[in-house]
């Protein structure tokens, strides 16, 4: 046991007194909070361009829908107004020419083709310079949706005053989850937490695997590993690599989660500093219980990949040879994030049941699920007892390829190869 708490105290000093280390824990809470802080700011300045009413109309409907069009795409900021032309519908082709060449030439910046009236649908299509502008384009979508509705209501009798009413009305509903423990907040602030959750864990396991990958074969390379196993045994070597390395990985993963919430805490006054309306974020609640949980996870999670992430270092002697190895474990860990988005999307599926007790997807997968919904007990009960038995599996099959890999040199084995390392081994 002191070899091993040895091994695990030069692991995880050595990774945490490095720059990259402290750069890393630093930066990404930043970035978290220039996330929560610049969107809300940017959205309250982000307004469709001041030439979005600089357009040529051509309007081929029969019922003047073109002036109703051009009167709700003027606005405060606008510098023109656009410019309404009817067309017979037989002329469409050649007035389309003729508008495609004023807005190369910058006369308009774009033009808006209306077809149809009271034999057929209304339609539209737009070509211009700011086509790729969203805000524009919702808003002349906007605009034509709005004219044809009132052109439509007037049509059949409606009040003016109604209609100016009933085109121009917004309706937000917003949705709020309802979980075991009653009202659970935003479902779409849940989603993103979820999402959040799930996408951090990833990480994480991808990065520190891969660090414990670079460890191994470093010390392969360089020999050192030869002299340290002449004194501790391989398996104590290499428990006490993947213990560490996991430690800095929740080292970090702590120290995010306690700025993040700092971070929440400063976000309201620092809008109010700027004027900005501050919009809660009601993030949904993890008790101490979930909180034990997504530890669990992670850790089996990283056990699992850094196992055989080591297997893989120990079997390699250049980084080349290293990235092609690692393919398949990579592949493994890039699955589960495939199943991301069916799993947001119905987290009590058959398919979010089956991935979040697969070994290889549980440690992303189960997290996201207890994030979005309660989970019954069966299945956290399963889904820890196959990541368990995964795990002690992979470290078995990985202390043994470990003991062997680490002092053969020359080319990467062979899967026979490999096979005969575990019986040697063991």
């Amino acid at each position: 046991m002191a070899r091993l708490w040895t091994v695990v105290k030069r692991e995880y000093l050595e990774r945490v007194r490095t720059k990259w280390f402290i750069v890393a824990t630093v930066f990404a809470p930043l970035l978290f909070g220039a996330l929560m802080i610049l969107p809300t700011l940017l959205a309250t300045r982000s307004t469709e361009s001041k030439n979005v009413a600089d357009i040529a109309i051509l309007d081929a409907t029969d019922i003047g829908l073109g002036d109703r069009v051009a009167s709700r795409l003027v606005t405060v900021s606008s510098t023109s107004l656009p410019e309404v032309r009817t067309v017979a519908p037989s002329a469409i082709a050649q007035a389309e020419s003729l508008a495609t060449r004023q807005v190369i030439a910058h006369e308009h910046t774009g033009y808006l083709v209306l077809t149809g009236g009271t034999a057929a649908p209304v339609a539209g299509r737009y070509a211009g310079r700011n086509a790729s502008s969203m805000l524009d384009m919702n808003r002349i979508e906007r605009s034509v949706r709005q004219a044809a509705m009132a052109q439509r209501l007037e049509r059949e009798g409606v009040d003016v005053a109604i209609v100016d009413s009933l085109v121009t009305a917004r309706l937000d509903i917003p949705a709020e989850r309802i979980t075991d423990r009653g009202r659970g907040g935003s479902g779409i602030i849940g989603f993103i937490f979820a999402f959040g959750i799930a996408f951090l864990l990833y990480m994480s396991i991808i990065l520190y695997g891969q660090n414990v990958l670079r460890g191994v074969m470093e010390e392969k390379q360089t020999r050192v590993a030869e002299v340290v196993m002449s004194s501790v045994r391989t398996d104590t070597l290499l428990a006490g690599k993947v213990i560490g390395v996991g430690a800095v990985g929740l080292t970090q993963l702590v120290l995010w989660g306690i700025t993040s919430w700092l971070l929440l805490e400063v976000r309201a006054p620092i809008l109010a500093r700027f004027g900005q309306p501050v919009t809660p974020l009601d993030l949904p609640s993890i008790g101490f219980g979930g909180l034990l949980l997504l530890l669990a996870f992670f850790l089996l999670g990283f056990i699992f990949y850094s196992a055989l992430f080591a297997a893989v270092g120990a079997m390699v002697n250049s980084d080349q040879e290293a990235q092609q190895a690692a393919q398949p474990v990579m592949m493994l860990l890039i699955a589960g994030i495939i199943f991301l988005n069916p799993v947001l999307l119905n987290p009590q599926s058959t398919l979010a049941q089956v991935v979040s007790i697969v070994p290889f997807s549980a440690p992303i997968i189960m997290p996201l699920r207890l994030s979005l919904i309660a989970v019954p007990t069966w299945e956290l009960a399963a889904s820890l007892a196959a990541l368990v038995a995964a795990c002690l599996a992979a470290v078995w099959l990985a202390a043994r390829i470990y003991r062997v890999g680490m002092l053969m040199y020359g080319k990467r084995p062979s899967m026979r190869e490999l096979v005969r390392w575990v019986r040697m081994a063991g």
